[in-house]
This record gives structure tokens, sequence and C-alpha cells, in this order.
């Protein structure tokens, strides 16, 4: 009986460990690094990379191959798409209780968090491309697998070209595969369901929408229509278009200028898929649910500090052969030539005509301006957009969001079912719009404040629209505020220095006594 017990012990404990290793370890991509140097392969900006000829071939295969799988399959796209909201699934046997997806939205964790989380798909699309690359013919074979090796997936600099790229919004598109060129179905386009998820896995319209530079770039997982099709709102175009590796970029770029900064520990109030509000959330915390191992090691941000530990990099950091001053040094300057040059403005979209615009970039200039939006987050019935205009508005609303003196736009995204379920969400949303292209591009180069404010107090217009094009009821919106800050800017001759920035200033007067302006007795923060 003992010998029984011991052997029976042993095979529970084999069992154990056996369920151990069946962790999914997320590693990055090694090939194509240096182990010598440090240098690895960049990712590149998705209009660079779109134009890499055989890599954006096989990305886009890749893309394919992976939407395809079953969702049932812990590496499908369904599921890894997943892990950044809903379904509030477990994802590679990592539990939890909250109504919540796993990533740490208001959470000083949310840059670090999604370094594993991009690095996992960007190693699910590698290991396709490697399939798919050992596909063509004898002539391109070669071609194609050393560019299958150094693949990385792109990101969108949504600061340097504000629209998602064109291509998100083509059914199909043109690539060079195994048997020629050919007019494919677009991956980046949109996602077929198969089959096609409940309504309690994805409940209509739940989403959430952020404020800080950083978080507020996306809203919501698409959601299916009744043909099973992703419907055409921003995130899983955002996601495919590589909008959450840019968030990594800019973690990336922080870290380079700043070395000496780390995770502050701070309170989660509103808590994730596995961390209840209130945690307390630092440098160790768990980013779950990502394995650095197959052993059940979950990364935290000690561990993922480095994009070196991934095996990739950003144009702007090449940090190899140099120490940390010089890197921030050349980090500085990089940055200042992409978001702060001298030269002309970037276009600011592909469907407004910039012809007109002052070849003068707005953040050289010795003022910045903004405007600042806040709004309850289940404000209305429905997702809605808040529209600002420099000049009259458009009468007919189908063209708010494509008009030539469009300012910018803030997406507000109805949360109320994730309210309910979890009511430690935040419940204000934050948005800020800059405003300083759009002064340039009505022709006005001086924007000291007894320039700026009268023209903005008699030309700054805002709408509400809904998803379906049809305009919102500013007055059906009691908690819009919309108000104007502005602050002084000190510019700097040195190309590896940032400009220095005054404290904001608050002009009531601009948006005063308007349905949705801030009033005399209203919280400017």
């Amino acid at each position: 009986m003992l010998n029984l017990n011991f052997r029976l012990a042993c095979l529970i404990i084999i069992a154990a460990l056996t369920i151990l290793g069946n962790t999914e370890a997320v590693r990055g991509i090694q090939a194509g690094v240096n182990p010598n140097t440090g240098r690895r392969p960049f990712r590149q900006e998705f209009s660079t990379f779109k134009n890499s000829g055989p890599a954006f071939d096989l990305y886009i295969q890749a893309l394919q191959t992976f939407q395809q799988r079953d969702q049932t399959a812990l590496l499908s796209y369904f599921q890894v798409a997943g892990i950044h909201g809903v379904p509030f699934r477990s994802w590679d046997g990592v539990d939890g209780n909250n109504n919540a997806g796993y990533c740490t939205h208001a959470s000083t964790l949310f840059p670090i968090w999604h370094r594993p989380y991009v690095a996992l798909y960007e190693q699910v699309i590698w290991n396709y491309a490697q399939q798919i690359a050992a596909t063509y013919p004898i002539s391109k074979r070669s071609e194609y697998r050393d560019a299958a090796r150094t693949l990385r997936i792109p990101y969108w600099d949504w600061s340097m070209t504000p629209t998602m790229p064109p291509e998100v919004n083509w059914p199909t598109i043109f690539i060079v595969g195994p048997n020629g060129t050919s007019n494919v179905v677009n991956p980046l386009y949109n996602y077929t369901f198969h089959p096609q998820p409940s309504d309690t896995d994805f409940p209509p319209y739940v989403g959430s929408s952020r404020g800080t530079p950083v978080a507020s770039y996306h809203s919501t997982v698409r959601y299916p229509d009744a043909a099973g099709q992703s419907q055409p709102d921003l995130a899983n175009k955002q996601l495919q278009a590589n909008g959450p590796a840019n968030v990594d970029r800019l973690f990336a770029l922080w870290q380079a200028v700043y070395p000496e900064s780390h995770v502050t520990p701070q309170v989660n109030t509103a808590g994730t898929f596995t961390n209840d509000p209130g945690t307390t959330e630092d440098i160790d915390t768990p980013l779950t649910p990502f394995h650095s191992d197959e052993s059940g090691q979950l990364w935290a941000p000690a561990t993922a500090w480095s994009t070196r530990t991934f095996g990739y990099t950003y144009p702007e950091i090449v940090d190899w052969g140099v120490n940390r001053s010089q890197l921030a040094s050349n980090v500085k300057s990089g940055l200042n030539a992409l978001y702060n040059p001298t030269g002309s403005i970037q276009r600011r979209s592909e469907s407004r005509d910039t012809s007109n615009e002052l070849q003068l970039s707005p953040n050289a200039m010795d003022a910045q301006w903004f405007a600042n939006v806040r709004v309850q987050k289940s404000a209305a019935t429905s997702p809605f957009f808040v529209h600002l205009f420099l000049g009259a508005v458009p009468t007919d609303p189908a063209t708010w969001s494509f008009a030539p003196n469009l300012v910018g736009s803030h997406s507000v995204v109805d949360t109320s079912l994730l309210s309910s379920a979890n009511p430690n969400l935040p419940a204000t949303l934050y948005g800020q719009i800059p405003l300083n292209h759009a002064l340039l591009a009505a022709g006005n180069s001086d924007l000291a404040p007894s320039n700026v404010i009268p023209i903005l107090t008699s030309s700054l217009n805002w709408r509400l629209q809904n998803l379906d094009d049809s305009p919102l009821d500013v007055g059906q919106v009691p908690s819009l505020k919309i108000h104007i800050v502005g602050q002084e800017v000190k510019q700097t001759a040195r190309a590896d220095q940032f400009p220095e920035y005054g404290p904001l200033k608050v002009f009531r007067q601009v948006t005063r006594g308007k349905y949705g302006g801030l009033g005399d007795n209203d919280d400017a923060g």
C-alpha cells in the first residue's frame, strides 16, 4: 500500500509539472539579432513598412493565416486579440474574477503591459512568415526567407499621421505571393468571426476611452454584425495597423531619454481581469497573462524593461555602441526632427487639401493651444464623436469627419454595461485636441493670446455625431465640458534638447455661454 501511495504521489507531481510546463512562452524573436553588438531589426512605421516589398507581402499573408486559425486555439487571432478586452476569458491558464480585460487601463503599468503583448503578436506573425517564405519558388525563396528572418511588425505613428493608414480601409490589397502578384482579401480591413461569438462574450457597444496621450488612441474591440463581419469601428484596424506597437515605442523613447525613470508604485482603482481594484502596482507586479517561459513564470515590468529582451528596436533608438547619455541625446535629436522641424508642416490627413497651409511647424511656435474635452463615459445611449471645427460647420453631417476645417475629433464610447459590471472604472473621460495646426492652416502665425483668443471665441465650434453619421443634440449631453488652455513655449537652438513648456493657463472666455462650454462655476480639471 505504501508503495502504491508513493507511486500515486509521483504521478500527481509529474502531472502537475506537465501542466505547469504547458504555458505559452512569450520570448520575442532573436533571429536577426547580433549577439555581440546588440544590433537588432527595427519595427518600422507603417508608411515605410508598406513599401518594404517581401516583408510586407509576408506580413499580409501571415496576418491572413493568423486570422483564419480556429478560434478555440490559444494562439488564434480571436484569442490573442481578446486578451486586450472582451471577451472576459482566461488566457493561457491565467484565471481572474473581475469583469474587465487583462489590459491595465487606468494604471501605471499601461505602457509596459503592451511590451509582452505586442511581442506575442509579433512572435505569432513571425512564425507564420517563416512557413510562408518557404513556399515561394526557388527564384524568390532566398529573398523572402531573408525578409522573414528579420521581419518585425510595423507601428502606426498617430502623431505623425493622425489618420489611420489608408490601407486599413481597402477590402482587398495587392501583394506578391508564392504564385505571383494577386489582389487578396485584406486582413487589415476587418476580421470575420468563425463562428460568430455570443452576445454574452460581445455585448453591444462595450468600450472605453482614456484621455492620456498614450492611452487615448483606441476604443474597443470590434463587434460582429449578423453575418459575422467585424463592424467598422476603430480598434481592430488599430490593432492590425499596430497602434499598440506605438504605445510600446512611446514608452521605449521615454526610457531612452529618461533612463533613470522606473515604474512608480500606484494604486489601480479600476482593476483588471486579474488585479483587484485598489491593488498597488509596481515594477514587480505580474504582467498577466504573459509567461516568460513554459514553467508558468509571468513577465513583470522589471523583467520586460528592455526591448533587447524581445529582439527588436525602433528607428530612433539605436542603442548599440553608445552610452546612456549619447543615446538620450540622439533620441532627442531624432524626435525633434520628426515632431518639431523647422521646415514644412506635416499633412494632417490624406483626405484634406493642405495646399494653403502655412509652411510652419505647429510644434516650432512660441505657444501651444489645446481644447480640453470632458464628458461622462455613459453620457449617451450609444457611442458618439465630439467634432471641433474652426469656422462654419458643414451643413451635411456626413462630411463632418473629413471637413477641411475639422480641427480634430474625440470619440466617446458608451461603457454603461462595463460600468455596471465594474463600478470602479473611472466615470469621466478626458481628451485633449491640439489647435496649433488648425490656427496655422487658417493663416494665423501669431499665436499670442491677444490674437488667438478672439479667433477661437468667434470661430471655434463643435458638434456631436452618432456612429451612423446622424447629429446628436449637444443639449442631450449635459456632462460635456469643453475649454481652451494654452502655454508658452521656449524653443531651443540645440537639436538634442527639447523645448521648455510653461504652465497651462485656462481661457474660459472662449467657450463661456455655449452649449457644452465650460462655465464660470465649472471645475476646469
